[in-house]
């Protein structure tokens, strides 16, 4: 199947069809990718040893790179279609870091965006995404996620106050929707610990000038049987079934018709280009949107995307100044912000996981990936998939007869 055609050219023009509701849901989007799934990448890159100048090249190019790609998708197919980079993918690259070297997990990041460009041409990838249940892929998105929750518990043992201060305001906000619309819960609690942190005086910036624009890395991938083996079929299923596979659910149920090969084809050259920045994998994001397409008048949605894509290129070229100012506060503020962060998908994680079908599959799954145990040094996420599709394959045939093959 070939790729989606772009919308038909109409004489409204984007400036025109932009309004403050629009403005007010791209920002909102906006801070929410700014803070928790950033303090992710920061904790993931701290844990595997990279150095600051990566961690902001790494921020410049799924902000950056990623926000030409919105744009220019929102324009043509007129709908909000923001991309930035899988969430679940970056946490699985964490303890490939400690085995594997950077320019060999760049090299699967490659190869992760050659399959997934392949997928969209040939529009093998609907094929793709039912073929692998979705509990237990979830299974393994809660097994990397669980760390991030153990995490949060360990912020309050190692900066009680700076914790307690985001948590408070996180869950008084979370347990009232109205309120959360308006002032959302992890926003609030990031202002909150920042409060905390400037009270105590434990900001501690780098010597020299904290403010600079992008100078992103470029690297040279090394490609290893080892990494392509480990990274490639779990990074391109985090983005295919879990990421996207939520953005174009999310889509469709707020009345659009997302183009699938064409995302997935967009994922695919953008996963390309981030690579040679040390970036994860692009996807279509779920979060951001929900949070386009929550308001305002269909037609007019894309809009916002737009204005998302506008300010994640500022945010990207200023990547260095945003990185140091994190690195500068302490570890608990980092956690607490990445775990609560995460809550929600965790939580969602584990109701798809054992909620019906595939459910001794995804426990097998579950385990494996928990026990960070690799074999023939190849990490556990990978043998967590291999042992829970092939347990339910065994013990739980009838529920492989009961999918429905895709429409």
């Amino acid at each position: 199947m070939p790729l989606e055609p772009p919308a038909r050219p109409i004489p409204r023009r984007p400036w025109s069809d932009f309004g403050a509701v629009y403005a007010g849901n791209a920002f909102v989007a906006f801070l929410f990718s700014a803070s928790g799934p950033v303090a992710i990448i920061l904790s993931v890159g701290a844990r595997g040893g990279l150095s600051e100048s990566d961690l902001a090249s790494w921020i410049f190019g799924v902000f950056f790179i990623n926000g030409l790609i919105t744009i220019a998708y929102s324009i043509l197919y007129r709908e909000p279609l923001a991309f930035f980079w899988t969430i679940p993918g970056t946490v699985l690259v964490g303890p490939a870091l400690t085995h594997l070297s950077f320019p060999e997990v760049i090299g699967a990041f490659l190869a992760t965006g050659l399959l997934m460009l392949l997928l969209g041409l040939t529009g093998l990838v609907r094929r793709v995404m039912d073929a692998i249940p979705m509990p237990i892929v979830m299974a393994m998105v809660a097994g990397v996620f669980l760390r991030f929750g153990i995490d949060l518990v360990h912020a309050f043992r190692d900066g009680f106050w700076i914790a307690l201060s985001m948590a408070v305001p996180f869950f008084a906000l979370t347990a009232m929707p109205r309120l959360a619309r308006a002032a959302p819960p992890l926003i609030v609690a990031l202002i909150a610990g920042a409060i905390t942190i400037w009270l105590q005086g434990s900001f501690n910036p780098p010597a020299g000038t904290l403010f600079e624009f992008a100078r992103p890395n470029l690297h040279a991938p090394q490609f290893s049987w080892q990494a392509m083996v480990e990274l490639v079929v779990p990074l391109a299923i985090t983005v295919l079934v879990v990421q996207n596979g939520q953005g174009i659910a999310i889509l469709t149920a707020s009345g659009h018709k997302p183009p699938v090969n064409a995302i997935t084809f967009a994922c695919g050259v953008g996963s390309i280009i981030t690579a040679c920045f040390g970036c994860v994998s692009t996807c279509l994001t779920g979060p951001s949107n929900a949070i386009l397409a929550s308001s305002g008048e269909k037609p007019r949605q894309y809009t916002a995307a737009i204005f998302l894509g506008i300010l994640a290129l500022g945010f990207g070229l200023t990547a260095p100044f945003f990185t140091r100012l994190l690195l500068a506060t302490p570890p608990a503020f980092i956690a607490a912000l990445a775990g609560l962060a995460m809550l929600r998908v965790l939580q969602t994680s584990f109701q798809i996981s054992f909620r019906d079908k595939f459910t001794f599959g995804a426990l097998i799954c579950f385990i494996v990936t928990v026990a960070d145990v690799p074999i023939f040094r190849i990490g556990a996420p990978f043998w967590g998939l291999v042992f829970g599709i092939a347990a339910s394959h065994l013990l739980e045939r009838d529920d492989f007869k009961r999918e429905k093959p895709a429409v």
